[in-house]
């Protein structure tokens, strides 16, 4: 096989000459360095969805991607991550996949199928694994596979990959990381046999080395084989680096294409890929690898701008950048960085509320600051026919969302903003801890507003006189905190969340948050967090245990967060667990990190009354256990009430008023729901 070219320094392609430069492979060229990481959007599941799962693929190879990687499809039945998930076992089931890597090739890209075995996180009874141990996120323990067994996976990979290429794809990704079945049988914690699957380093890597020789020969020489390698399990007893790097050696040899860097297992309690993880926090693991090998190495989690992508090749980290989540929130992200134009990337926040979360929801995926993704046949954003004049009356999530998109679509729109800058809400979610990277969301839409001439008046409350004359008013003003309904809350030490995080009014040393939603939740990172800039990338790793993988099995060590500078008590009055409602993928960050922090969290709590003592609490229904926390300050978070007065002022008038986001539903503070809100309603207008 021929060595593929790695970067050169000097190549003259724009701003970005790393990123752009192709990549020969020596039987096919990749046309830049940024591949499409795997993503399950829930349309893998249904023959009847693979219209859509085309354009959704083909709008982002026509965006410039160099290579995609699908979503998983197992290569059996027992692999499978629940009854009725994607798989790739039969030549009809090969046939429905023409339609996807057709329309991918039409628009010049490549695509490639992961192949993904769940192992021990199958969520079905007929899951198998290394040894019979049972994962933390499923409810079923796997069945230890048999020396026949073992055999019998191997070979239903490689018939994958044989069908694959039948499919049309150029090429697989054997998904070896994540914590998923090869993965299981690469680390001591589920690897326990004693056969020559196990044992020993060199016998608990056989599997994953002879599922790729398989592959290989199944596909032959021609074909891309990507090897999804962990190359820092973030679990106790997982893989050293001596370890990894001698898979990588086997793996290489095996007749692997091109090794994907992948990071932590779905079990590990340290974040890979939420919003407060630094950007290319594990660019360095890669970097590291990428000496031992010599084929290409792809580096991944949290790279979203160009600018640091660029770094990353140009610092000789990395052949190639694989992002996920950021061509979700943009299918241009390419071409706009080829044309100059890296400020108009609407770029990935690493929320996950609509992407991941709604994966483990088995929901479609789709983006928060990009509606359109997976529904590109659905929302659809045309040209208007007829053009009309749109006030767009807020400008948070929901307002901006609807101005951008219509006047994107050709009408004229001019924006009403009472406050002095633009963002709502998330002007308020960019000040915390961890979510700085909302700010970005706000930078887009605001270039996006000049772009396409909106006429932004910012300081100017929009009165019903002057809106009379627009054929549409968009009523987005939004929510208010809620004041609830205790004794004293008018006490001089009681402030609201926006007060507190928006305002900067001045807290106490002790503190008390009543509500612990998703905003008590957040305002209690902002008041534990020193000063609250983001994390260095150091600071982070000392917080969350991550060690050197040369240094210790598994890459992580005991965890060392900064002390808080604040006593702080979050209160809610439901008996349920605190951040029950937040995101599948997040929720337990930010309760690990209220916890590392010493917060008191109370639930089932009576808010008796707020007087120079502090805040008098009982517990439950028989209001027993009172208390009394001697605090300086308490912080109603309690939530929202919607601001929509002007959409009864203009009831009667001419122009046709629309409510959205909060002005509409007043409920826990929705971005998603807003803007998807706001792009649909200017699609139809």
């Amino acid at each position: 096989m021929t060595t593929p070219q790695r970067p050169s320094q000097d190549t003259p392609t724009g701003s970005y000459p790393h990123v752009l430069e192709p990549l020969d492979l020596g039987f096919t060229t990749l046309r830049n360095r940024i591949i499409m990481g795997s993503m399950h959007t829930g349309l893998e599941d249904k023959a009847k969805d693979f219209d859509r799962l085309a354009a959704y693929f083909a709008e982002r190879a026509r965006g410039g991607v160099a290579l995609m990687v699908t979503g998983g499809f197992s290569p059996n039945l027992v692999g499978s991550l629940y009854p009725g998930a994607s798989k790739l076992t039969s030549s009809r089931e090969a046939a429905r996949h023409r339609q996807v890597t057709d329309a991918v090739h039409r628009e010049g890209g490549k695509i490639a199928l992961q192949i993904l075995h769940a192992g021990r996180y199958s969520f079905h009874p007929f899951a198998v694994s290394a040894s019979a141990i049972k994962s933390p996120i499923s409810k079923f323990k796997p069945r230890a596979l048999s020396e026949r067994g073992v055999r019998r996976q191997i070979r239903a990979y490689a018939r994958c990959g044989e069908l694959a290429r039948e499919a049309g794809y150029d090429g697989v990704e054997i998904m070896g990381s994540e914590g998923y079945f090869l993965n299981q049988f690469l680390a001591p914690r589920t690897n326990k046999r004693e056969d020559g699957w196990g044992g020993t380093p060199a016998n608990r890597r056989r599997l994953p080395v002879e599922v790729v020789r398989a592959v290989r020969a199944a596909t032959g020489p021609d074909f891309i084989i990507i090897y999804r390698l962990s190359v820092a399990d973030l679990v106790e007893d997982g893989q050293t680096w001596e370890e990894i790097v001698a898979l990588a050696h086997e793996i290489e040899a095996a007749g692997a294409t091109i090794i994907n860097c992948g990071v932590g297992w779905h079990e590990a309690r340290v974040p890979t890929i939420v919003t407060s993880v630094p950007r290319g926090a594990f660019t360095d693991l890669a970097a590291a690898l990428r000496p031992e090998v010599s084929i290409p190495v792809v580096t991944s989690n949290r790279i979203n701008m160009p600018e640091l992508a660029e770094q990353v090749l140009a610092e000789g980290k990395a052949d190639l950048v694989s992002m996920a989540r950021p061509l979700l929130a943009d299918p241009d992200w390419v071409a706009k960085a080829a044309e100059g134009r890296a400020d108009e990337i609407n770029t990935c926040i690493a929320c996950n509320q609509a992407c991941l979360d709604h994966t483990f929801q088995n929901k479609t995926a789709s983006c928060l600051v990009n509606p359109r993704a997976v529904h590109e046949t659905t929302l659809v954003l045309g040209p208007t026919v007829t053009r009309r004049r749109v006030a767009v009356v807020g400008a948070g999530p929901a307002g901006l969302s609807a101005a951008v998109t219509a006047a994107q679509r050709g009408h004229e729109v001019e924006l009403f903003e009472a406050s002095d800058d633009l963002g709502g809400q998330f002007g308020i979610a960019m000040r915390i801890p961890g979510k700085e990277e909302f700010a970005e969301t706000i930078r887009y839409y605001r270039r996006q507003l000049d772009l396409h001439d909106v006429k932004v008046r910012l300081g100017h409350r929009a009165e019903p006189q002057e809106l009379a004359d627009f054929d549409d008013v968009i009523v987005a003003t939004g929510v208010e905190p809620r004041i609830p309904d205790i004794e004293g809350v008018d006490h001089p030490s009681v402030l609201t969340y926006a007060e507190v995080v928006r305002e900067g009014r001045p807290v106490g040393q002790r503190v008390a948050i009543i509500g612990a939603g998703g905003i008590g939740v957040d305002v209690a990172e902002f008041l534990t967090t020193v000063e609250s800039p983001a994390l260095h990338l150091d600071e982070w790793r000392r917080e969350w245990g991550v060690g050197d993988p040369e240094g210790t099995r598994g890459g992580i060590v005991a965890p060392a967060p900064e002390p808080s500078p604040r006593t702080v008590h979050l209160l809610q009055r439901k008996d349920s667990k605190i951040g029950k409602g937040l995101g599948k993928t997040t929720g337990w960050v930010h309760r690990a990190a209220l916890q590392a922090k010493g917060v008191e969290q109370l639930t089932g709590v009576n808010y008796e009354r707020i007087d120079d003592e502090g805040l008098h609490i009982t517990f439950g229904e028989e209001r027993t256990g009172a208390r009394v926390l001697a605090v300086d300050t308490v912080v109603l978070c309690t939530g929202q009430e919607s601001v929509n007065g002007l959409a009864t002022a203009l009831a009667d008038t001419g122009p046709q008023v629309h409510v959205i986001g909060g002005a509409d539903v007043a409920a826990e503070l929705d971005a998603k729901r807003a803007i998807k809100q706001g792009t649909e309603l200017a699609a139809r207008l």
